[in-house]
């Protein structure tokens, strides 16, 4: 195999779920692209890559330092939906089913992997229900042994807040499951059916 072909295929095999083979196919097929498509990819991953931000309050993905759901008036500035990862707020946008904000973590605690709370958003989540106006946090994390070990250390930190409800989605969603690889409608189900935590 070219030597060049094995670097490609290399990259492309680091992305989550692409395996040697299918990395093989995507850089045959990059090959036969046209040279234009191929640089018009490859600088809008660059520029992805370097001037994409994290919104400065709610830590989504955004072009601006205020990300477009937080800017929108139209949404529910009162309700906050906490979730681990970007894709989590995507998975959940799709259901049609949510208008409040959201608060992305980055992450769920896991000593294993080196991952502590000051590790993640908690903080700047506190900052804002602290500003006031916040009525309800929805914790939409994943069921795994991680996940249930943020939602304790998350409720825990949010008791402090008088008056605030904290919820977490019906568990609907099995145990382990990803929220980014879970369908719409059992997404919207779980939003619909979510509980106070006691």
């Amino acid at each position: 195999m070219s030597r060049l072909l094995q670097d490609v295929v290399g990259e492309l095999s680091k992305l989550p779920g692409v395996g040697r083979r299918t990395a093989l196919r995507l850089a045959i097929h990059i090959l036969r692209m046209e040279s234009d498509s191929v640089h018009e990819m490859t600088r809008s991953i660059d520029r992805f890559r370097d001037e994409i931000r994290y919104c400065a309050r709610c830590n989504n993905l955004s072009d601006e330092e205020i990300c477009p759901i937080c800017a929108d008036p139209e949404r529910d500035h009162a309700t906050i939906c906490v979730v681990e990862q970007v894709a989590d707020v995507l998975s959940i946008e799709n259901t049609h089913q949510y208008r409040g904000l959201y608060h992305v973590l980055g992450g769920v605690i896991s000593p294993m992997q080196g991952i502590a709370p000051s590790d993640l958003k908690i903080d700047l989540l506190c900052e804002r229900i602290a500003q006031g106006g916040v009525r309800e946090v929805i914790i939409a994390i994943s069921t795994s042994v991680e996940g249930e070990t943020t939602l304790f250390y998350l409720m825990n930190r949010l008791r402090q807040f008088p008056g605030l409800r904290i919820t977490s989605i019906a568990r609907g969603i099995g145990f382990g499951d990803e929220l980014e690889y879970v369908d719409e409608l059992t997404i919207a189900h779980a939003l619909r059916n979510r509980r106070e935590i006691e």
